[in-house]
């Protein structure tokens, strides 16, 4: 189990009420700060995800975490008829809901309020689910990957892409320097919540990767689990099945 960090030290909310707190405050600076801090290879990694999921041909997708629906929007370009965007934000999904109508795909992709803790579908309902940089904002990580199995599909896939720390010289050493220093930096700049990259620089040092988050999918009950390091291993790519 990852060390539980939080957005806010001396808050009395839990984590998930945090974490929602922190997005509703910074969403409107979010995709902008996204590429700036991932000089753009989020975008990169994002396709990489779109790939694995349309080799499965899903009739329809859940995009966990989905925040602004970045993914959600890019999954269009599967032959899937439904795209769920779920997200514990209401202020991500507001300004997800504006990129959507502005690409006309209202009709396509649905943005949902709710907890990836507790996901309002029924067993067996999803052909493909993502979690894009959200897994580590689950409060119990457990719980929430146990929830992913029970309303994905036999034989569906699920798709995690998170950052992970790089293990050799000299990017091990770069990305430390970066995440403690440079990144929450620039967050204070260009955001209006000192607290929020701060945070997602910490639990982004603690949170498990590689063969520990594999195990973690293997105990859950997922088959068929394998990652894949991203850009010298500064993300991770996982999929998995049922």
């Amino acid at each position: 189990m990852s060390k539980n960090v939080t957005p806010y030290k001396d808050s009395s909310l839990g984590k998930k009420e945090q974490v929602a707190q922190m997005f509703d405050t910074i969403s409107g600076n979010y995709d902008g700060l996204n590429r700036v801090i991932s000089f753009g290879t989020d975008v990169k990694w994002r396709k990489k995800v779109l790939n694995l999921v349309s080799q499965t041909n899903p009739e329809n997708i859940l995009d966990i975490a989905t925040g602004t629906g970045d993914l959600a929007i890019l999954m269009t370009a599967t032959n899937a008829k439904k795209i769920v965007g779920l997200d514990i934000s209401a202020g991500m999904l507001e300004v997800g809901k504006k990129k959507i109508e502005k690409k006309n795909l209202s009709d396509k992709i649905e943005m949902v309020l709710g907890d990836s803790e507790n996901i309002p579908f029924e067993d067996n309902t999803f052909d493909a689910i993502t979690v894009a940089f959200g897994v580590r904002n689950f409060e119990n990580l457990e719980k929430g990957l146990a929830e992913i199995k029970r309303v994905l599909k036999p034989n569906g896939i699920f798709v995690i892409l998170e950052t992970s720390v790089p293990k050799k010289f000299p990017f091990k050493q770069g990305y430390k320097l970066y995440t403690k220093n440079i990144l929450p930096l620039i967050g204070k700049l260009f955001s209006r919540d000192n607290s929020a990259y701060a945070y997602l620089s910490e639990s982004a040092s603690v949170f498990p990767y590689g063969e520990a988050l594999n195990n973690i999918l293997r105990n859950i009950g997922f088959i068929n689990v394998v990652s894949e390091p991203q850009t010298f291993g500064v993300a991770t790519i996982y999929s998995a099945s049922k």
